[in-house]
């Protein structure tokens, strides 16, 4: 957990005042965090991609280059202490393409603090921004390299000890990952963290420190971006139409101490947009073409947002209790606070049964809102069991037959129950009959112990959304999923001519609303000769239609694929969950190995392609509280130096499945509470699965992972 790491950081700099530097009074070991730190929010979780010596023997500790002979320390690190280590060198690329980031970050630090004739472990932590997802991870040592690959599950191999990295080596990283671009009204926000802590400078001033920025925008063909602000000073390399490019380059004293933070707007005061076409990869799994639309909301300060009825569903079982249920109650609070006087409330607590605030839904006015509050404080009691069934039907009939508004069910729960699949078949029967617009879901899962895939479906069948939260993260995520929920400006999306198109299929099946807070992507795979203009149709909160003409173009450098893979995947995993389609499992892995994409069909291996030794990683810690995701990786790298390649010693360390799983319904059976450390009976990768899921990217964004060497590892 996040308190374990911080603790093994701390002490990893008490230690490392072990390393002298010499006479120099300008070099002084990393100083702790004071109380008046600590009450800032200052920490010791990583702001920036960072390596740590994994220290059990504090003997080892000391300068390789200058060993200042200190007296023998006894005994062990129990947990392994965490020494951050010295940067020689940064560089950070990033492709914006839509809403999407694609980063590759490139860093090379030094094993500054441990003796040259020893050797320990490192390990890499790896924070990412919004709905972060690690792409691969490739290690430089002096005489050998590691790379990550993602294979099918049933593709095994074997595996072998792992060694260690000698002291005062140089270890190069470089880290790919994607993630969510923030939007708000037009505007886009890129924010990567790279504010490195003082202590990770070199003491050894004549070092040459460089630090680059290679940052490339597409907004897609027919658009404007307009530069708003940015927090390093770039130099601008490229302006066409739809395409801006930067560059940042400079030698430093010290490394950059802010997150690299990027706004742009795309200009247009309306909702518009396009579609991209582009034909499959050469080795591409699905051989039919594909599409991408997207839409934009554009500035709606002009146009309205429909009436809001909501009605909040929220467990209150026995796994819900202490912090979970207190964050959870003021989430909701927050939540509540945003209603308007016109807009339609209730709040349903369930368990085994459920309690309801009123017999209908409630005007939000001020009185109604501090009725609830009280009802909330004294009737939010933790206990009993899980059944979700009861409240959905519950809130499907106070929203019944609704019009003028667009009604929402907020489901909020952190278990698994028997009969998901039951529950999925009635709410898609009791859907498709609606004659209004029918409820949308929108599902926040807390843990790791609930179905995210679950959860997944009954939003897709409801047009909403899912997200995830940790124990630390539950009122970032509901505020983020409630604004999107809450600033609809077109609904009952349907695209119209492609009725001419052969073996077509859309992603999401069921079309989402377009909200203010974010942009619209729909993608797809089809046969057949795509119109040049797409016709698009939608409701807006007047409940007149609103047709939009999209323009069609050819993808060129915009790399769809990418952009629109882990969706599909997300969305085809919660359909092979449903369905129970074993070739629709085999399609997902597939597809995963790709794209080098995670999902639950596949697994992680590292490869040493020169030497024939292996380099292992594992999940050791889980996600924490602030929107922002990070891995931590094992590095090893001691062994056999051979003086040509034998691809016979080549060997890969299979990792256990690095997806969020399928939900633990014994650990929801037995109430729980997630993040409580629960392990269950030794039931293959799945449990190695459920400690990997409060890092799942979709797992919001903000967590974070680790993976270390002998075991294996967001979201």
């Amino acid at each position: 957990m996040a308190e374990d790491f911080e603790a093994a950081v701390e002490e990893g700099l008490r230690l490392s005042k072990r390393v002298y530097f010499g006479k120099d009074r300008a070099v002084a070991p990393p100083k702790p965090l004071t109380a008046m730190d600590r009450a800032t929010g200052c920490s010791y979780l990583p702001t920036s991609p960072m390596l740590y010596a994994v220290v059990t023997d504090p003997a080892i500790v000391d300068n390789p280059d200058r060993p200042s002979y200190q007296p023998h320390v006894h005994g062990r690190c129990d947990p392994p202490a965490l020494i951050p280590l010295q940067m020689n060198g940064v560089s950070l690329e990033v492709d914006c393409s839509l809403d999407t980031a694609f980063v590759t970050m490139t860093g090379t630090w030094r094993l500054h603090c441990v003796m040259s004739s020893r050797s320990c472990d490192c390990r890499i932590a790896v924070p990412m921004g919004e709905q972060g997802s690690i792409l691969g991870v490739e290690v430089e040592l002096p005489r050998k390299s590691y790379s990550t690959q993602l294979i099918t599950v049933d593709n095994e191999k074997d595996t072998v000890e792992v060694p260690k990295i000698d002291g005062g080596t140089n270890v190069s990283v470089k880290l790919r990952w994607r993630q969510k671009l923030l939007y708000c009204d037009g505007q886009f926000t890129l924010n990567i963290p790279f504010n490195f802590p003082e202590y990770v400078t070199p003491a050894a001033k004549k070092i040459s420190k460089r630090e680059t920025i290679q940052l490339n925008v597409n907004a897609g063909p027919g658009t404007e971006i307009l530069l708003k602000t940015t927090s390093h000073p770039l130099k601008e390399q490229l302006r066409q139409a739809g395409k801006l490019g930067f560059f940042y380059d400079s030698e430093v004293l010290s490394w950059s101490s802010s997150d690299f933070v990027f706004t742009y707007s795309v200009s247009s005061s309306h909702t518009f947009g396009g579609v991209l076409l582009s034909p499959p990869l050469v080795h591409d799994v699905d051989h039919r073409d594909m599409f991408c639309c997207y839409l934009f909301p554009g500035k709606q300060q002009s146009r309205k947002a429909f009436r809001r009825e909501v009605v909040f569903a929220v467990d209150i079982s026995g796994s819900m209790s202490g912090k979970l249920l207190e964050d959870t109650k003021t989430a909701l609070f927050t939540a509540l606070a945003k209603l308007d006087v016109e807009d339609l409330f209730n709040v349903i607590a369930f368990n085994d049964g459920t309690f309801l605030f009123s017999s209908s839904l409630e005007r939000a006015t001020a009185g109604a809102i501090e009725n609830v509050t009280q009802w909330i404080n004294t009737n939010f009691v933790a206990g009993g069991g899980t059944n979700i069934l009861l409240p959905l039907n519950q809130a499907l009939k106070m929203l019944s037959d609704r019009c003028n508004s667009i009604p929402v069910i907020f489901l909020i729960t952190d278990g698994s129950v028997e009969d998901e699949r039951n529950i999925c078949d009635t709410l898609k029967h009791q859907l498709t009959n609606k004659e209004n617009i029918c409820p949308r879901i929108y599902t926040l899962g807390i843990g790791t112990f609930c179905n995210h895939y679950f959860l997944r479906m009954l939003a897709i069948l409801g047009r909403g959304h899912h997200d995830a939260a940790s124990v630390d993260s539950i009122e970032d995520r509901m505020k983020g999923l409630f604004a999107r929920a809450s600033s609809i400006v077109l609904a009952d999306i349907a695209l119209q001519n492609l009725n001419e198109l052969d073996d077509l299929e859309v992603f999401p099946s069921q079309i989402p609303d377009l909200s203010s807070e974010s942009p619209l992507i729909v993608s797809g795979r089809y046969r057949g000769t795509f119109p040049e203009t797409l016709k698009l149709n939608g409701v807006l909160a007047d409940m007149s239609n609103f047709p939009l003409d999209l323009k069609v173009h050819e993808a060129k450098e915009m790399p769809i694929d990418k952009i629109v893979a882990k969706h599909q995947i997300e969305q085809l995993t919660a359909q092979a969950w449903y369905s129970e389609n074993q070739e629709l499992k085999e399609k997902i892995a597939k597809m995963s190995v790709q794209n080098a994409i995670i999902s639950e069909y596949t697994n992680m291996v590292l490869l040493e392609t020169d030497k024939g030794k292996i380099m292992l990683i594992q999940p050791l810690l889980k996600r924490f509280k602030d929107r922002l995701e990070f891995l931590c990786y094992h590095v090893s790298g001691k062994g056999d130096h051979h003086k040509a390649e034998d691809p016979k010693l080549q060997k890969i360390i299979m990792l256990p499945n690095m997806g969020v799983g399928f939900g633990n319904l014994t650990a929801t059976t037995e109430n729980i509470p997630p993040g409580s450390g629960y392990t269950r009976p030794p039931d293959a990768a799945e449990v190695f699965a459920k400690a990997a899921s409060d890092c799942c990217a979709r797992l919001c964004g903000a967590a974070w992972l680790c993976m270390c060497s002998s075991k294996r590892v967001h979201g």
